[in-house]
């Protein structure tokens, strides 16, 4: 009889940052790798270590203890201590594709600094994985993935059909993406601490291999049984190698042997049976109960979840294909510094600091390095516009204008009301006394009344002066000191159309004497309340409510832009309800309604709901929290007294524009509750869309009774969440740095969350976060769009368009080696999201990156760059040696190398 092999990891799970700062859990990362390296060199017998799958360990641990280097890479080299391949262990569904495909490339650049990484997709504890998982891991030349969360096991007596995606009946199987890229995937059946603190006592130890053997003998596919010794932020078992040799001598039949993922592996793949399953796409407990899918913490420090979109659509969509732009006049990128800004973003993004779900100090820092990572993308995005702006010719607009440039960075065209401020008239300090100069200029102010702005070739687009004030403002040139000034500073509104992705258009005003003629249409009718242009039709009615026409399919959506607000006595981790409590709703209460702006360009209303919620959960709250009575078992309810909870939402509808949008703005002054807004859409459909990482994925609208009892059903979206009928006919609600949503049964409603309040981070004991009450002023954006059969994906587009905003910078009248007006780089379909735009940094080769947006057809795209040569490439942007696509397979992540011709 062949023995089982029971193959023991040593490891821990080092979450950065949790129920402790980052620098008491730094504190407790010196000791362990100090133990660490004088383990290796004290206990022969002692194989490997596994170093969470993360790079910025080495980082934490050498910034304290550098003298040490020397014996961190000797315990690499020697395989004692085993590394990568990510640079953090991240959040899969928070952080954008990119962010997901950028901690692989840095961390699998950071490991080969050091060693060879452990090629594994290591995701113990996620709150969900990825569909795009398996394609991005293949991209990676990774072919294996351990997770700890998504998969339901079955067990043996248990039948699994081979439809069923969510289920397996071994903790071993195949994991298969959209485009049908698979994997072998290892599931922590009995989580990642399966074999931890092994003992070194005989009784002990026969009662804890006793146990730990048949858990993972319920489930094993192989002979091989993987024990992992260590659990989140464990010290490092010094003995381990002890309780081995005991458990040899006490268990004749197994093999007991410290080892290592790279052996594991290895030989639970030669032994796999034919019948293993195969689970398909994301993977996030759709068969369990549905309470500990972890997805609230989408809507956990909403803050924290906005600050992020920013900084990765300043990295991204701003700094990156600016710096390429640049690049392509100066020759310089800046390779470095987006390293480091990534590396900053990045810190930010493990799953327990992005998700919400750690203690108010965590999250007080994770402000600051996101407003580290942000400043060096403005300054990066400021270096390439100077050097952009000093290269565009502007030769041929008037004299007496003031020309300006407008950069579309998002992959597609786009029409768009822009506003943007001009500098009009400066007065440097040289000239006078700060205060003489500021009321100088305030004295020409009336004399401003109108102005014009043209483009290059003479034509006058459509424009308004919004605003116009004096105010300080410095240069800080290159090779002399700072020149601080007063100046004039013209606000302008201007309809800028058809302007094509990746592309930059020269602009200029000039001042004008306004004329006498009839006034053009506007956008609002002030009687009536409503909003309308050639697309749609917005009428706000008195209690708020907004009902919305789309003129091209003739569809009407009622009763939209409503708000819910509920208890919540659960934590960062999980909504939960008061039991027996209800809804209350803002259009319940007094409204008010304003038009604030109304033009040709765009009109706005804005609606104030005057709520009066309860203050918090009663006092049964508390004491349910510090004895840790778990969330589905607490009876506390919302109090008795009121607070006033006040909702200001601004409508807005530009000219050209398919989208309404809306900025709601609260001063919360309550705790315990949850505030969401609803856009019920009565469509017949079984399901519906979102954007999640690499994918548009189709989910179901209602989940499977027979095992889901939460009565709620949060996912996770990025920029959309789109519903639509058989006839094609839907909408898209597209949101900033709301990552959380649900589709309800009542009316196919969406509902997206925008604030959480919470007073505990949850978990395994009582940690107070009364920062996590989100108290003061929040602002939230989100929007609305229709669509028909055949646009669809404009739609998608658009909302992802929605977080990036146009690029206007300055300039003066000069020639320049570059035309007013020029693309970049074109992409002919709208089914193909582009997701990348940057510098490979071996030899500055341009990269682009992005996706099918179809996970279930084809899609025809061209993408082209004047001057360059394209080459298919994988998502760590080595050279693939296969023919260039010019059809994407569904759900395909598309990277490019472009070399010049």
């Amino acid at each position: 009889m062949t023995k089982k092999k029971v193959y023991i990891i040593s490891h821990s799970h080092w979450d950065r940052e949790w129920y402790m700062s980052y620098e008491q859990h730094h504190m407790r990362l010196i000791r362990l790798m100090d133990d660490l390296l004088d383990l290796f060199e004290s206990d022969p017998e002692f194989h490997s270590f596994h170093l969470d799958g993360q790079t910025i360990i080495l980082d934490d641990y050498l910034q304290v203890r550098p003298e040490r280097e020397a014996d961190v890479r000797r315990a690499i080299a020697c395989g004692k201590l085993k590394i990568g391949p990510f640079y953090i262990l991240q959040d899969d569904f928070l952080i954008s594709s990119e962010a997901n495909a950028r901690n692989t490339m840095i961390g699998l650049e950071e490991s080969r600094k050091w060693g060879q990484p452990v090629m594994l997709g290591y995701f113990p504890d996620t709150f969900g994985n990825m569909g795009q998982a398996p394609q991005m891991m293949v991209e990676a030349g990774i072919k294996t993935a351990a997770f700890g969360r998504g998969v339901k096991p079955t067990g043996f007596n248990n039948a699994v059909i081979d439809s069923d995606k969510y289920t397996s009946q071994f903790s071993e199987m195949w994991w298969q993406s959209p485009d049908d890229s698979k994997i072998f995937a290892i599931l922590f059946a009995n989580w990642y601490s399966n074999g931890n603190e092994i003992p070194v006592e005989k009784e002990a130890a026969v009662r804890f291999w006793n146990q730990k053997l048949a858990d993972a003998e319920k489930f094993a596919a192989t002979p091989h049984l993987l024990m992992m010794n260590g659990v989140d932020h464990q010290p490092v078992q010094k003995d381990v190698t002890e309780a081995i040799r005991l458990a040899n001598e006490l268990f004749p039949d197994y093999e007991f042997i410290h080892s290592s993922f790279d052996d594991y592996i290895e030989a639970v793949t030669a032994d796999l049976p034919e019948n293993l399953n195969t689970v398909s796409g994301e993977l996030t407990s759709q068969e369990t109960d549905g309470w500990y899918t972890l997805a609230n913490t989408a809507s956990a420090r909403i803050y924290v979840k906005q600050k992020n979109t920013q900084v990765q659509r300043q990295l991204e969509n701003m700094t990156e294909p600016l710096s390429v732009m640049a690049f392509q006049v100066s020759g310089s990128y800046p390779h470095d510094e987006l390293d480091y800004a990534w590396k900053t973003l990045l810190q930010n993004h493990p799953h327990d600091s992005i998700c919400g779900c750690s203690v108010d100090e965590v999250h007080r820092e994770m402000m600051a390095r996101y407003e580290k990572s942000l400043q060096v993308g403005k300054f990066l995005a400021d270096e390439a516009l100077q050097t952009l702006r000093k290269s565009i010719d502007t030769s041929a607009f008037p004299e007496n204008s003031k020309p300006f440039i407008v950069f579309n960075t998002s992959g597609h065209q786009r029409d768009a009301v822009l506003e943007t401020t001009i500098e009009w008239q400066r007065r440097p300090f040289s000239e006078g006394s700060p205060s003489r100069l500021f009321a100088e200029l305030e004295k020409e102010l009336p004399d401003l009344t109108a102005v014009t702005v043209l483009d290059s070739e003479g034509n006058e687009l459509p424009c308004e002066l919004v605003d116009k004030q004096v105010r300080f403002n410095y240069d800080l040139p290159d090779d002399r000191f700072r020149i601080p000034y007063m100046a004039i500073y013209l606000t302008i509104r201007v309809s800028v159309d058809d302007l094509p992705g990746m592309s930059w258009k020269a602009l200029a005003a000039v001042p004008r004497t306004p004329a006498q003629k009839q006034a053009d249409r506007t956008i609002v009718d002030e009687f009536s309340f409503t909003l309308e242009n050639n697309y749609l039709s917005a009428a706000v009615n008195a209690d708020g409510l907004v009902t919305v026409t789309d003129k091209l399919s003739n569809r009407t959506y009622t009763d939209l832009m409503m708000f819910e607000n509920t208890g919540d006595v659960g934590n960062e981790y999980i909504y939960k309800q008061p039991e027996g409590g209800k809804a209350l709703y803002a259009h319940h209460f007094p409204t008010e309604r304003k038009v604030t702006v109304n033009s040709a360009l765009t009109g706005e209303i804005l609606v104030t709901q005057r709520m009066m919620i309860p203050s918090a959960a009663d006092e049964r709250l508390l004491k349910e929290q510090e004895s840790v009575v778990e969330m589905r078992s607490r009876t506390a309810r919302r109090n008795d007294e009121l607070v006033p909870f006040t909702i200001r939402t601004a409508i807005r509808l530009d000219k050209n524009s398919r989208q309404l949008t809306f900025t709601t703005t609260v001063d919360n002054q309550s705790k315990d509750h949850r505030l969401r807004v609803l856009f019920p859409t009565d469509l017949a459909a079984e399901t519906h869309l979102a954007e999640s990482i690499f994918e548009v994925v189709e989910r179901p609208n209602d989940v499977n009774e027979n095992h889901w009892k939460n009565p709620e059903n949060p996912q996770h979206q990025h920029s959309f969440v789109n519903i639509h009928d058989a006839d094609g006919k839907g909408v898209t609600v597209a949101n900033y740095g709301l990552n959380e949503y649900e589709l309800l049964k009542n009316r196919k409603t969406v509902a997206v969350t925008l604030l959480r309040s919470v007073g505990e981070l949850g978990d395994w004991g009582y940690f107070p976060t009364p920062e996590a009450q989100c108290l003061g002023e929040h602002t939230v954006q989100f929007a609305f769009s229709c669509h028909g059969k055949n646009d669809l994906y404009d739609t998608f587009i658009a909302a992802q368009q929605f977080q990036i905003p146009l690029v206007v910078t300055q300039t003066d009248r000069h020639t320049g080696t570059l035309p007013a007006a020029r693309q970049t780089l074109a992409v002919d379909n709208t089914r193909y999201a582009l997701t990348a735009l940057k510098l490979n940094k071996a030899n500055n080769d341009i990269v682009t990156r992005g996706f099918n947006l179809s996970n279930a057809e084809p899609a025809a795209v061209r993408i082209s760059m004047p001057g360059y040569q394209a080459h298919e490439a994988n998502m760590i942007e080595a050279f693939k040696d296969e023919p260039l696509k010019d059809t994407l397979a569904p759900g395909k992540i598309h990277t490019l190398r472009w070399t010049k011709k």
